[in-house]
């Protein structure tokens, strides 16, 4: 049995006319014949009566035409399902995303995504870079928006959406708040609050770099992993942090965001795309393509 047994069950029963059901499924009536004759045999019983009358449904045909039915639904949806999935129209898309992300990136991108394919499901998972990155190369996430640079090496392929520099934040009980012109290299005498290197490679490497080329090497008092901790740490007065600029959006009454006038050019920091080339599906390259426009290179 195959669902073109079914549709000519299906059909034979919703006309009850050999003639006009071949007419239908554009085939002689003899075939026709011939198949139902072979799907009562594969099934064990008879689902038509054929006399005088005409064509009839017999007690089994009645009880299985709603399966029928049922089974072709499915099958139709199966067909759509496939074939929307083969083009990045359905099925799920697994996004992980670093929390900066929320602020600028993905407001960008996702109502784009959705407006141009709602049948896309996407499931949003907030993670460290760090942890993201592994989750691709496991192709346990589809795509994923990352803070850069990245520490781990990796096979993913990264798309840049947004280049950064970092920001100085700065207690407002430090003399530094009160300066109309901050330098990276006045911060050598600073406790810095700095990212934590198992969590948060990336930023922490970022931001001792740049100190570095500025010549010294910060000075830890505290370390942690989000930015939104960092700047909690930072209104405690614990000590001053190297921020990603666009985290000025965090505004507070005992925070002051200062631009370094001497950062250097080599030591910025971004979001980027990043995806494994191995597992990229039509739905991974079509969210590819919306970011992109919304972020041209």
């Amino acid at each position: 049995m195959d669902f073109k047994h079914l549709q000519q069950f299906l059909t034979l029963a919703e006309t009850l006319n050999f003639r006009r059901a071949a007419e239908k499924l554009h085939m002689a009536q003899p075939p026709l014949s011939v198949s139902i004759r072979k799907l009562e045999a594969d099934v064990g019983v008879a689902l038509f009566t054929r006399g005088k009358d005409g064509v009839k449904l017999t007690e089994s045909g009645e009880a299985a035409l709603a399966e029928a039915r049922r089974a072709l639904f499915h099958a139709a949806q199966f067909r759509q399902t496939a074939r929307a999935a083969s083009t990045g129209e359905g099925g799920t898309l697994r996004i992980g995303f670093v929390g900066s992300a929320t602020h600028h990136v993905l407001p960008r991108i996702l109502p784009k995504f959705r407006q141009q394919y709602p049948g896309v499901t996407l499931e949003l998972h907030e993670i460290i870079s760090i942890r993201l990155m592994q989750m691709l190369e496991d192709e346990g996430l589809d795509i994923g928006v990352v803070r850069v640079p990245v520490a781990s090496g990796s096979n993913s392929r990264l798309a840049t959406m947004l280049t950064e520099t970092f920001a100085l934040a700065v207690p407002c009980s430090n003399p530094l708040a009160q300066r109309e012109s901050v330098r990276l290299a006045d911060l050598a005498n600073e406790d810095f609050i700095l990212y934590s290197g198992a969590d948060a490679p990336g930023l922490r490497t970022a931001a001792i770099h740049a100190c570095q080329l500025r010549g010294f090497t910060p000075r830890v008092a505290q370390e942690a992993i989000q930015v939104q901790t960092v700047l909690s740490l930072v209104e405690a007065g614990f000590g001053v942090a190297l921020v990603p600029s666009i985290s000025r959006r965090f505004e507070s009454q005992q925070i002051a965001y200062k631009t370094l006038d001497d950062f250097p050019s080599s030591a910025t920091i971004g979001i980027s795309l990043a995806w494994n080339p191995s597992a990229e599906s039509a739905a991974v390259r079509n969210f590819i393509d919306v970011a992109t426009r919304q972020f041209p290179r």
